[in-house]
């Protein structure tokens, strides 16, 4: 049966991409019940509801919470729902390197490309209109095929979803390569030290790199459950005197959720005093790392609490998602809220922060949300809260990116005793 009250709903409008002057009845995660006014991409100034009449391109959002849009500091949009095709065994971070590596072979530009698009507006429709992908130089003949099929899918999104490219080099890379990938617009320089036979010279390297080029770096950290593997040390010291327009991202810093206190405090201090901001991947780190450990199991996340308190930006993603290394993943950013809670033990509002406002400052992009002069990326979702958003992750969204409407979702639900609230 349908419910009777369908007059209450907001229009579930197809999105159109077109601009959005007033949200109205919108409440904030204070309580607050406001009507938001939108100009040129910002938010024009945010009022208490008046009930004022609501205009044919205005919103309705009585019922729903309104919150900065989330954005995604670390996906690997070249991987994403590769897990089908690859259909990889179920294992640790070794095992899923040799299954995507066994597989590069038969990767194309066009492959790719088709899956990142999936991706990425799975995402965009899940609330996220920012995103930052890594993306593999591959082994073989042609290494830029992977940044090829990027670079033509943030073309063809740009009026929806900024995304930003960075290059994930493995040692094997030779530097014209990784120069070739910026100069085909990859924005950042990445890789994965930890994972080569010199870390600290790989390190070297690529922060080399990137300072001649005036890039900012985003490297993979510490995947391990090592707590002798301190590369994120290493890091923030090579950096500290790095200009504000190259930033610097670590992030996963596995091995440092389980060091000793000490040697956390020491690192998170050098961290801080760096500004180097730290992006923690619950979802693929607890299903990679630990697996070596089968009574009491160390959890995949570095130490976020500790890191906070010494007021590091700790931003959270996804990683990955429906790939060799995860194969789990919806591609919506309350789900990686959800398990800060859950693993790291945040608060609903500290881990709703990490993949909205702090992962926006570890991308770099202005301070969004429903805030007077802020960045019109909102999400509008119904529920009651934000608790109540975080634990129901309801698929009723509305999505605005510079005020503009780029998504809209709606779902119905019967039961036999009626329609649930």
């Amino acid at each position: 049966m349908r419910s009777a009250n369908a007059t209450s709903r907001p229009d579930f409008r197809r999105a159109d991409g077109g601009p959005v002057p007033v949200l109205h009845h919108a409440t904030l995660a204070d309580g607050r019940v406001v009507d938001v006014r939108i100009a040129a991409g910002r938010v024009a100034d945010v009022v208490p509801a008046a009930g004022a009449p609501v205009g044919e391109n205005d919103l309705d959002l009585t019922g729903f919470v309104l919150l900065t849009a989330p954005a995604e500091p670390h996906a690997h949009l070249d991987k994403a729902l590769s897990y089908d095709e690859i259909r990889p065994p179920m294992g640790d971070l070794g095992s899923a390197i040799a299954a995507w590596e066994a597989h590069t072979p038969r990767l194309t530009v066009d492959g790719i490309a088709e899956r990142a698009r999936r991706a990425a507006l799975r995402a965009l429709a899940n609330g996220t209109t920012a995103l930052r992908s890594h993306v593999n130089l591959l082994r073989g003949e042609d290494p830029l095929r992977g940044v090829r099929a990027l670079v033509r899918v943030r073309a063809e999104l740009a009026d929806v979803m900024d995304i930003q490219l960075v290059a994930l080099a493995p040692y094997t890379a030779d530097d014209d390569t990784v120069h070739a990938a910026l100069d085909l617009g990859v924005d950042l320089v990445g890789g994965h030290p930890h994972q080569t036979p010199e870390p600290a010279a790989n390190l070297r390297r690529l922060l080399g790199i990137a300072r001649a080029r005036g890039v900012g770096v985003d490297m993979h950290t510490d995947e391990r459950l090592d707590p002798a593997m301190l590369t994120l040390e290493q890091l923030a010291h090579a950096v500290r005197d790095r200009p504000e327009t190259a930033p610097v991202t670590a992030s996963h810093c596995v091995s440092l959720g389980v060091a000793p206190p000490e040697v956390v405090a020491r690192v998170t201090a050098a961290v801080a005093e760096a500004g180097v901001g730290v992006v923690t991947l619950p979802i693929t780190n607890l299903y990679l790392q630990g697996r070596d450990h089968p009574v009491a199991t160390p959890r995949g996340l570095t130490a976020v609490r500790a890191l906070l308190d010494a007021g590091v930006r700790v931003a959270a993603g996804a990683d990955n998602v429906r790939d060799p290394y995860n194969p789990m993943g919806r591609s919506d950013a309350l789900e990686t809220a959800v398990l800060l809670v859950t693993a790291a033990h945040l608060t609903p509002a500290e881990a709703y922060r990490a993949v909205s406002d702090s992962a926006r400052a570890v991308m770099s992009l202005p301070p969004a949300g429903p805030v007077r002069g802020a960045a019109a990326d909102l999400l509008a979702i119904r529920a009651s809260s934000l608790e109540d958003a975080l634990a129901a992750a309801p698929a009723d969204r509305f999505v605005l990116r510079r005020g503009r409407l780029v998504a809209a979702s709606r779902s119905e639900r019967t039961t036999a005793a009626g329609v649930p609230d």
